[in-house]
């Protein structure tokens, strides 16, 4: 009798894969490819496109204002002003791209800044140390936007109806803790700490510029990053990819509140005050920043590099309306009309990359 050979190992079903050994991708690996070096190119592209939209502004300026506009002092004053709707923005990079919206985060701002400028905070922080006032700025805004992402992730309230909530809610606090009166901070450590320079930039610049590489970092080289964006683009998917979306939506919140705590002490440092009015509509210019800048609003892709060049492309605009002696409506107008081209922009885009 002839000896029996087993089957050959290729023959189907004879062998399970090997599941070291990748799949073959001949047709989904240039796919992948060319997606990925589309969206590098896209990225690039938008950078160099708000390089250039910032550099025209600038160029208005310096035609309408000339050295009033292109001295060091107001170049530096642009960069102040930038400093906190800057850090406020970063925050709201996260949420958006995570596929949601925070409308509470000026809210926010204020409420940290009465709270951190209560006659009682800053008796303990004169008998302890300055530092207490920023523990308490920070504390506050990560609890109210944990609320936030509890109310939404939790229970399944729309980012827009909770935020909105706590918009009014945290207003209202902070006009019932300072009885709708400006609080003066006293604490001159505290002012010394934050109203000075280094290397000629003031402090708070620096802040803002460390708050923007963090960011950075945290969504682009990071797992938290890494699953935001999956969260933002396809929750479903993500959950079933073992990502905890809920819990991962609760931190993007809280992240949110957490930059709006420093935005307020930012805030404190450059007003020397706390008030119930502080950070009045900058939830908006937040928002306009990051739409500008080319994160997505549905979710699902963010860049905080352009999410600074917004801001900076709305601060000098605002620099040079105000140099020019423009009306607040005027900005409101102009600013209006950028933040409308730049979503229609995203629609576009969007479309051609489906259609491709």
């Amino acid at each position: 009798m002839s000896e029996q050979l087993p089957p050959p190992l290729s023959t189907a079903g004879s062998v399970p894969p090997d599941p070291d050994r990748p799949a073959p991708l001949e047709r989904s690996a240039p796919a992948r490819g060319a997606g990925g070096r589309g969206r590098l190119g896209g990225g690039a592209g938008r950078s160099v496109g708000l390089v250039v939209v910032l550099l025209l502004v600038c160029v208005v300026g310096v035609a309408t204002a000339g050295e009033r506009f292109a001295s060091v002092d107001n170049l530096l004053t642009i960069l102040r002003f930038a400093a906190v709707i800057g850090v406020l923005s970063i925050g709201m990079t996260f949420v958006i791209t995570g596929g949601g919206i925070d409308l509470s985060v000026g809210s926010v701002l204020g409420l940290a800044s009465v709270w951190a400028t209560t006659l009682a905070t800053q008796t303990m922080a004169q008998d302890t140390h300055w530092s207490l006032m920023v523990l308490t700025a920070l504390l506050v805004g990560t609890v109210c936007g944990l609320v936030n992402g509890v109310l939404v992730a939790y229970g399944r309230v729309v980012a827009f109806i909770a935020t909105l909530g706590m918009m009014v809610a945290a207003r209202g606090l902070a006009e019932v803790i300072a009885n709708r009166r400006t609080q003066i901070v006293r604490v001159q450590p505290f002012l010394d700490a934050f109203q000075g320079s280094v290397l000629g930039v003031p402090v708070l610049v620096w802040v803002f510029a460390l708050v923007a590489v963090a960011g950075w970092v945290l969504l682009n080289r990071t797992t938290f990053g890494r699953r935001t964006v999956a969260v933002g683009g396809n929750p479903e998917a993500a959950r079933l990819a073992g990502i905890a979306v809920k819990r991962h939506t609760a931190y993007l919140y809280a992240l949110s509140g957490l930059t709006a705590g420093i935005a307020a002490v930012m805030m404190l440092a450059r007003t020397t005050a706390g008030s119930s009015t502080n950070g009045g509509l900058y939830e908006l210019e937040a928002i306009a920043a990051v739409v500008v800048g080319g994160t997505l609003l549905a979710g699902g892709r963010g860049t905080v590099v352009g999410t600074v060049f917004g801001v900076l492309i709305f601060a000098t605009l605002t620099n040079v309306f105000t140099q020019n002696n423009l009306s607040i409506s005027a900005q409101s107008v102009a600013k209006g009309a950028i933040i409308v081209a730049a979503v229609m922009l995203q629609q576009r885009f969007a479309a051609r990359s489906r259609g491709a």
